[in-house]
């Protein structure tokens, strides 16, 4: 078994009632346990607020899909060169596309991958936050607009990256490694 994190993983059965709701609603839903619930379960009360913003950031919209969400995650977490979150949210993409090829090159590579003019403008903003955040202007936002996203669903945009940029360095400064059923996943 690989290493989970390495800080200590607490054992499950000591953790919140409604942690251990959530482990058992992972294990139903996708047979494993994500490792990066069992890592950040070292501050529980932490695990719970990550968990709940990460479920609202996914929720899709009008204009910005649940796919498209797990865009941003890919892009962002391959700027940043996170094993885990490219592992993880590149399955997530497999399974919101149906397609594991077109998948597996938006996550490698989304310029190259085909996607339209609309998606890219969405991924390069989520790449800008991240390499870029100074540079980014209202012509950026403008940009988005212009393809048809509201207000809020550029705000999410923004939000999603400055999340994985989070998430990303959690899970590069505290060693996590990706569940190894990840990659078997919707291919």
């Amino acid at each position: 078994m690989d290493e989970v994190s390495w800080f200590p993983v607490p054992d499950p059965a000591t953790l919140p009632e409604d942690l251990q709701g959530l482990f058992a609603k992972a294990q139903e839903r996708i047979g494993f346990v994500p490792n990066v619930f069992q890592a950040y379960s070292f501050r529980p009360e932490r695990l719970r607020t990550w968990f709940a913003h990460f479920r609202q950031l996914h929720e899709p919209t009008a204009n910005l899909d649940a796919a498209e969400r797990e865009m941003i995650a890919v892009a962002v977490s391959m700027a940043n060169g996170c094993l885990y979150c490219l592992v993880a949210h590149g399955a997530a993409l497999r399974q919101e596309l149906g397609d594991p090829v077109l998948a597996d090159r938006i996550t490698l590579d989304y310029r190259r991958a085909g996607l339209d003019k609309r998606q890219t403008a969405i991924l390069d903003l989520a790449v800008k936050v991240t390499r870029d955040p100074l540079d980014c202007g209202p012509e950026d936002l403008e940009r988005l607009r212009g393809f048809g996203l509201s207000e809020e669903e550029t705000w999410d945009v923004i939000e999603i990256a400055a999340m994985y940029n989070f998430t990303n360095r959690m899970a590069l400064a505290c060693g996590m490694l990706p569940n190894r059923e990840y990659h078997a996943l919707a291919r």
